[in-house]
């Protein structure tokens, strides 16, 4: 009489295994969204030197940038002025600030473990704003290129130390993150009251106040390679020491005590992580006016796609902030037959009902830092 043979137990997955399973899917979902965002800001790119008054075919396109790189380029040639002096540094600086933006955005939301964390929040943007607007009064914005945005800059990062000195000042710990979200809040208050100010003892003068307005809606017209230039190495080294601390952010979201508990310097890495922040978006202020929503919608966008760990969200953010820029740039100078739309309008625009749709469909949770 033949016996029954045991069946072979089968191996239950080990928590081990399964947290690994769970990292292969999100590595996996990173590289797709990361291929995608590459191909998608190629496109953009591409539309940003196509589109425009003057008709360039793509093949144009190709060859006054391969003359420019190989110094052969031919300053009577209209279409390489277009597309090199015109259209690629618009396109470029409007790719930078708005990855600036992007990253920001995330680094603040995992910073202050709050959705609604955004660039403006400790108070740089209006400072920038401040700083511009007394540059253009005071008549310094059309002595150099630079004059603007320096100023502008200047007011960031003065805004930025002011706001942080005052929170070090009067809050510890836990305490720290909160007061230095109400100081932000009550300092951009008053640079905005003081910015209002200025701009209504400035209405007399229909040029100066046609440019403040102009400039505090955001916008990239006019903007030159002298402007990539000066935005780009603060850029630069604020979003390294940003992207230097993405497993503190990860652990930050766990709470504080979390990430004491995992070897994290809290204190040590709000200070860095605040600061390099004040760094990126002042400079992107500083070059291309406030633009909103950029910074609050896109990491919201990219956490739904890949998940909170910031390995991913920040690169991806900075991506798709800059795609997202440069397309409502396009649809800024496309809108509107006979002028140009302010690109922060666009943003808004679009930003508003974006994020009230997410908010209501994945009914993001907004708790205190």
């Amino acid at each position: 009489m033949p016996t029954a043979t045991a069946e072979p137990a089968r191996a239950e997955p080990t928590t081990a295994s399964l947290a690994e399973a769970a990292r292969r899917r999100a590595r996996a979902r990173a590289l797709v969204w990361l291929a995608l965002c590459l191909a998608a800001g190629v496109a953009a790119m591409a539309a940003a030197l196509l589109v425009g008054p003057a008709h360039i075919t793509l093949a144009e396109v190709a060859g006054a940038i391969g003359r420019r790189l190989t110094g052969r380029g031919d300053p009577a040639n209209w279409r390489d002025t277009v597309v090199v002096a015109v259209r690629l540094p618009r396109a470029l600086v409007g790719f930078l600030v708005g990855g600036s933006l992007g990253i920001t955005g995330a680094a603040l939301q995992g910073l202050f473990r709050n959705p609604l964390a955004e660039p403006g929040v400790l108070g740089i943007s209006s400072g920038a704003s401040l700083g511009a607007v007394l540059a253009i009064v005071f008549h310094l914005a059309g002595r150099a290129v630079v004059a603007l945005p320096a100023c502008a800059f200047l007011g960031a990062a003065g805004n930025a130390l002011l706001v942080f000195a005052i929170a070090a000042r009067s809050g510890r710990g836990r305490l720290f993150t909160g007061t230095l979200l109400l100081v932000g809040i009550a300092v951009a208050a008053l640079n905005i009251s003081l910015t209002t100010f200025v701009l209504s003892l400035s209405l007399e003068n229909y040029e100066v106040g046609r440019q403040i307005q102009h400039w505090l809606l955001g916008g990239l017209e006019g903007r030159t390679w002298d402007h990539l230039l000066l935005g780009l190495p603060p850029i630069l080294v604020g979003g390294v020491v940003i992207l230097a601390y993405v497993r503190d952010l990860d652990a930050l979201m766990l709470g504080e005590t979390a990430a004491h508990s995992v070897g994290v310097d809290v204190a040590r890495t709000r200070f860095r992580l605040v600061l390099a922040t004040s760094l990126v978006v002042g400079a992107a202020v500083a070059i291309a006016g406030p633009i909103g929503f950029v910074g609050l919608l896109v990491p919201h966008i990219i956490r739904v796609g890949v998940g909170p760990r910031h390995a991913a969200l920040l690169p991806l953010s900075f991506l798709c902030g800059g795609i997202f820029l440069v397309l409502a740039d396009l649809v800024a100078r496309s809108a509107l037959a006979t002028e140009q739309l302010p690109v922060g309008v666009v943003t808004a625009v679009v930003g508003a009902p974006a994020f009230l749709a997410l908010l209501v469909r994945k009914r993001v949770e907004v708790t205190g830092p």
